[in-house]
């Protein structure tokens, strides 16, 4: 079934045909639509779930915490300075291994005082143990939405369903809603290994000591460092996982089939643009006008920022001969997050392409075609070289 919806209603609906059991909720904008229409869907008696209303950002994950930890399909969702005050439960949920889902509606960070869209408040919290998607439109929200809950319960990992706030959350455009039954197919009702349960009493992340000992059964446990080594390994093992549930997802649904970056007219290209989240899309206009003009420019999205994809960006950009990265973030007194993380995944390569980095958008600023065109014309020559300094698109001094 096919219908009309804004991106914020596409993520309730994704979390509807999840089936997720408890929903902790606290408003900030422009997060607030998505877990207001949650709460009409369990008031109407759509859904079957407990519908919690915090006092804070950081108490409604300490819920989806709980409840994940007693058994529970959690989720919860928020935006800039309520990911901020969430920082300590990012932590915490992930050094448990607790398969939460979060939806990260993207807006500046304050201060000063932004409700507009950028990147900075999930790039900001990329070193939490999460792992990070990014949509890039209505029909992503909800597909990912679903693929993010069989993705954390697979690897036992927090997964954030990231997408732009307001181009995204607050603009209608049609996508499909699946068959709840194939859902079901999907995505099977969650099953823990480990849970709080009276029957079986047992206590979850008590103070570890910095080295290995023998747990109450005499068996080796891990000391703090070798937890933390494990989740590192296990969430580097997800890009397997995220690639096999992509290749499921594509046989069920018929939709999707890129895993870690969508391609637009790459396999020809020369030159190619690289970014996260709606941007991606727009650029296809700009990529096409530039065609017509005979620069040989693609444009890629990148779906997976965490872990991040080191294999599938050299694979696909190695043999190029420039990467332009435009981002929405910036990592304060070097470069842009994505740019630096693009670089080091091409660094083994002899034959790599040269990278540029533009900074653009932050706050809302308005992203303009023709700035676009102007910055990729500029960009895609072969007299264009790396450079560590990121240059700014919009920048009004």
């Amino acid at each position: 079934m096919h219908i009309i919806e804004s991106g914020n209603v596409a993520a309730a609906l994704g979390v509807k045909l999840a089936e997720a059991s408890v929903i902790a909720a606290y408003p900030i904008t422009p997060q607030t639509p998505l877990t207001e229409k949650l709460s009409e869907l369990v008031d109407a008696g759509e859904m079957n779930a407990q519908y919690i209303p915090v006092e804070s950002e950081h108490s409604a994950l300490a819920v989806c915490i709980a409840a994940s930890s007693a058994g529970s399909r959690a989720f919860t969702a928020t935006s800039a300075n309520g990911l901020l005050y969430m920082n300590e439960q990012l932590h915490w949920a992930a050094g448990a291994r607790l398969p939460i889902v979060m939806c990260v509606v993207n807006r500046g960070i304050g201060a000063p005082w932004t409700v507009w869209n950028d990147h900075q408040d999930s790039i900001s919290q990329r070193d939490t143990g999460w792992i990070q998607l990014y949509a890039c439109d209505h029909q992503q929200i909800l597909d990912t939405v679903l693929k993010a809950f069989r993705l954390a319960e697979t690897v036992s990992v927090p997964v954030m369903v990231c997408y732009d706030g307001y181009i995204l959350s607050h603009t209608y455009m049609p996508f499909e809603l699946p068959d709840a039954e194939m859902v079901r197919r999907f995505l099977p009702p969650f099953a823990p290994e480990y849970f709080l349960d009276p029957k079986c009493p047992k206590n979850l992340n008590t103070v570890t000591l910095p080295d290995i000992r023998p747990d109450v059964r005499g068996n080796t446990a891990p000391g703090y460092m070798e937890i933390r080594h494990n989740l590192h390994m296990d969430m580097r093992k997800s890009m397997d996982v995220i690639s096999d549930i992509e290749i499921e997802f594509k046989e069920i649904f018929g939709r999707g089939g890129y895993p870690f970056i969508e391609p637009y007219r790459v396999n020809d290209a020369d030159y190619v643009a690289v970014c996260m989240g709606s941007l991606s899309y727009h650029l296809r206009d700009v990529i096409d006008m530039l065609r017509k003009e005979g620069i040989a420019v693609g444009a890629a999205g990148l779906r997976v920022y965490r872990p991040f994809p080191d294999k599938a960006v050299a694979d696909a950009f190695s043999h190029k001969k420039g990467l332009i990265v435009f981002e929405k973030a910036l990592s304060y007194g070097n470069q842009g997050a994505l740019f630096a993380d693009i670089k080091a995944a091409l660094y083994a390569k002899t034959d790599r392409p040269f990278v540029r980095n533009y900074i653009l958008g932050l706050g809302g600023r308005e992203i303009k075609t023709t700035e676009l065109a102007d910055a990729l014309r500029n960009s895609c020559k072969p007299s264009s070289a790396t450079t560590d300094r990121p240059e700014w698109i919009g920048l009004k001094m």
